[in-house]
């Protein structure tokens, strides 16, 4: 593999794609199969490199694996690498896509550019769990913005451009930040070279720490997204087409909390201890606030985007707690997050196309008309409860676990988001598969076809595998989470150190 540029080739793959799809003329029937023949072989052939780097990626190395380094102008390298925190989200999105795009099969509004916009996507979000260039890693985490932009604005529902417009300004106007906070560490190390940065824990000052965690912060917190800056998801959720939210939920989301743990703990440990309680006040509002909120929906995606707000408290809740187990539930639940709201979107997808609408009073009695798509909606919904033997469990449990060591009040307050997610999950499967199925509209609906079973049981399979064999998942990224740790301490350390002798 030494000689083989594979994370370039992951990356890439699905631009490649994009550009074969923008060749292909014409707008006939032929044209259009063709174009989506050739984005779901791109994302399969993709993930079908995923797992090529998956079995050579060695994951009793903490370091970063398969490095690609290029001179590009000059105050930036295309320097790509990954280790146990990356490769994960590498892994998920490249099994996602290819449902996305089969989820997408009857969409007939301007294929070509549907089809390559989601490729051109592929390829910024994967880009983003392989940079090691604070500058490259700026460039994918916000190049990722165009092509949702033009996903929800041009396929999105009638309120689209308001959604829009609000997704783009909320993110960029975080994202901002970001971008001074990665010149002032030039301007202070000389370098934007993530690996160079990490290895020395003390290239950047206590006093810089507060102030560059807070613009980092303010970047990670719009994208996760964490409480009180959440509201752009719901309108976008709402707005977006299924394959859109898919993607919104299961991998941009996660980008923030990737964020926290790639440059927030390990460059700024002082801040980020310092601030540890501040985000475990944010966590918890979101786990609590926005489960009450997903209790008053009546817009079914409404109601799941919420419920992502919530689960990411968790996430966020994990990562602060900084220790072990809670860095290892916020890996676990996002993983599992991804392939559960994933699944749910798509899910809410299925009947969407039958009734063409999202209104929980819609429905109902669903159960007898459609007993498998029943289900396999509350297989998901279980894990989105976090049942015992789904992976939406290991996740939750492992992040209370970790922010019960930290601060027991903490956990004692989450845990009622756990009560919640139940409350709402639950109400919102009674009034759409239970009951009599009394409306007529309901009467002649059929149940899920080959390709729709076909998305979402591969995504059951690993909901249930995940739930049974965590260390399927947690194998991957065990070392890495141990060095993250060893990071922390070391900074925490150091600067320990520092004030001891100024003192003396």
């Amino acid at each position: 593999m030494s000689g083989w540029p594979i994370l370039s080739a992951v990356t890439l793959l699905p631009l490649i794609g994009a550009l074969f799809i923008l060749v292909i003329r014409g707008e006939d029937e032929i044209a259009l199969r063709n174009m989506r023949w050739t984005a779901l072989f791109t994302t399969a052939f993709t993930f079908i490199l995923s797992l090529i780097l998956w079995s050579n990626f060695d994951p009793a190395a903490p370091g970063f694996q398969f490095q690609e380094r290029y001179g590009w102008f000059g105050l930036m390298s295309y320097h790509l690498g990954v280790d146990g925190l990356g490769l994960p989200f590498v892994l998920l999105t490249a099994f996602l896509m290819p449902g996305v795009i089969l989820a997408s099969w009857h969409v007939d509004k301007r294929v070509k550019e549907y089809m390559i916009a989601f490729l051109v996507l592929e390829t910024l979000m994967i880009g983003v769990f392989v940079s090691l260039d604070l500058v490259l890693f700026y460039l994918f985490f916000e190049g990722g913005l165009i092509p949702m932009f033009l996903i929800i604005g041009i396929w999105g529902g009638p309120n689209r451009i308001y959604a829009t417009f609000k997704f783009f300004l909320y993110t960029l106007a975080g994202s901002v930040f970001m971008l001074l906070a990665i010149m002032a560490i030039y301007w202070q190390t000389g370098t934007t070279d993530i690996a160079q940065l990490l290895a020395k824990p003390s290239a950047i000052p206590a006093g810089m720490q507060t102030w560059l965690w807070l613009a980092f912060f303010a970047s990670f917190a719009v994208k996760m997204p964490m409480w009180p800056v959440h509201t752009w998801l719901p309108d976008a959720h709402v707005e977006a087409p299924t394959a859109g939210s898919v993607v919104l939920a299961a991998i941009l989301l996660k980008m923030g909390g990737y964020g926290f743990l790639r440059f927030s703990l390990p460059m700024f440990p002082l801040a980020s201890e310092m601030f540890a309680p501040f985000v475990f006040v944010l966590s918890v509002v979101a786990i609590v606030y926005t489960s009450l909120v997903a209790l008053a929906q009546e817009d079914i995606k409404k109601l799941i985007a919420y419920s992502s707000v919530a689960h990411m408290g968790f996430v966020t809740m994990g990562i602060f707690a900084m220790n072990k187990q809670g860095l290892d539930g916020a890996m676990f639940q996002m993983i599992s997050h991804g392939l559960v709201s994933g699944a749910l979107f798509l899910g809410v997808g299925v009947i969407y196309d039958r009734l063409h609408t999202r209104q929980i009073a819609a429905y109902g009695g669903l159960v007898h008309r459609m007993p498998m798509y029943a289900f396999i909606f509350m297989l998901f919904t279980m894990a989105n409860v976090g049942l015992p033997g789904t992976s939406g469990f290991i996740g939750e449990f492992l992040s209370l676990t970790g922010a019960f060591l930290s601060n027991t009040w903490v956990a004692f307050f989450a845990t009622t988001g756990v009560i919640l997610s139940a409350a709402y999950a639950l109400w919102l499967y009674r009034r759409v598969f239970f009951g009599p199925l009394e409306k007529e509209t309901l009467k002649s609906i059929t149940d899920m076809t080959w390709r729709e079973a076909s998305i979402l049981l591969p995504l059951a399979i690993l909901t249930i595998l995940f739930g049974i064999q965590p260390a399927l998942v947690t194998d991957i990224f065990n070392h890495s989470v141990n060095a993250l740790l060893g990071q922390v301490q070391a900074g925490l350390d150091m600067a320990a150190s520092v004030q001891q002798a100024v003192a003396q």
